[in-house]
């Protein structure tokens, strides 16, 4: 067996995502030159957003740095966010080794040994003092446990509508992601049909979105079921459960937008504990969990709901942990 001869780096950030890049940059103001792994690009649960997004959030509340993030208009697109955080990283010289998965962290002493795998099978073997979980949960979304979930028909992303022209596409949820794009594809020809298990629509919905998305419900574009839920996907139709019973309708796509979770398992082969609700222990004021060393930044660092954490926020994280790493462990 080949010998592997670890690469020394003083700290290094797992995951490339705005809070990621966020703390990256608080650590680059301590003399410090971060390495951050990424399994996959830059920012990529951005670039997985609908090609044609446009953030809830003003440009100034997903700044990271101090840099300033000049858009064309009041709400930043998801293009212009690419463009940004790419700038960003090229512009501050942030390491990023992308399309690097990190397979194990363990301590080594005083440090840490991290090990991770390239996209051409190359195993990489690091040592460090310093570890900044900002992992993310594009990568997880939540799934339904019913048949048919696994068939190629079935999608936790929504992209763009014109592929789905005049199909019969059912969207699973009630968020705002269900409602832009039920409301995209009802735009190109597609046959909607919304099925949430709420009583009423969700009361986090954009104001100025729900009533134009109510209309199209009104005047039949749109199908909406409440307290609903799909308990099986066939090729060409799906099963619904309702209150007036169960029923089958034609199908050709099934969007389940039904949100995403951090993956806790990998936090706790760190040996980073979880609270009684399966929520990751660590420090609010440093971000610091049970693990000495080991760091939290941006949505991994949830607690009961993985939208509590925001790119709004969780950008701020990574300043807690330099000044943690400023008092105590770079004195």
């Amino acid at each position: 067996m080949q010998t592997i001869h670890p690469i020394n780096e003083k700290a290094i950030i797992i995951g490339a995502g705005p809070c990621g890049l966020a703390a990256a940059l608080e650590l680059q103001q301590l003399g410090l030159s971060p390495l951050i792994i990424e399994s996959r690009n830059i920012v990529h649960s951005i670039s997985q957003y609908p090609t044609y997004m446009r953030f809830f959030s003003t440009p100034e509340l997903l700044e990271i740095g101090g840099i300033p993030f000049t858009t064309s208009g009041d709400k930043p697109t998801r293009q212009e966010a690419l463009a940004y955080y790419r700038t960003v990283t090229l512009r501050r010289d942030i390491r990023v080794n992308a399309f690097e998965t990190v397979t194990e962290v363990r301590p080594a002493g005083a440090r840490f040994s991290v090990t991770s795998v390239t996209r051409f099978g190359e195993m990489k073997q690091y040592a460090c003092d310093t570890v900044i979980i900002a992992t993310g949960y594009f990568d997880h979304p939540n799934t339904l446990g019913i048949p048919g979930e696994e068939t190629e028909k079935v999608s936790h992303f929504f992209r763009e509508s014109h592929p789905y022209t005049r199909t019969k596409v059912a969207i699973i949820g009630g968020s705002n992601s269900a409602i832009d794009a039920a409301l995209e594809l009802e735009r190109v020809g597609a046959e909607v049909t919304v099925v949430y298990r709420g009583e009423a629509y969700y009361k986090g919905i954009k104001p100025w979105v729900l009533p134009l998305f109510e209309g199209m419900v009104n005047k039949e574009k749109i199908h909406m079921r409440f307290r609903s839920r799909v308990t099986r996907i066939d090729p060409a139709s799906i099963l619904i459960e309702g209150p007036e019973g169960a029923e089958t309708i034609p199908n050709d796509f099934v969007l389940a937008l039904t949100g995403f979770h951090p993956d806790r398992d990998f936090l706790t082969k760190i040996g980073v504990a979880m609270e009684a609700d399966g929520s990751p222990q660590f420090n609010d004021a440093t971000m610091e969990t049970n693990v000495p060393g080991v760091y939290l930044a941006g949505v991994v660092a949830s607690r009961r709901e993985a939208n509590e954490v925001f790119i709004e926020t969780g950008r701020h994280h990574g300043r807690l942990i330099a000044e943690h790493l400023s008092a105590t462990r770079l004195r």
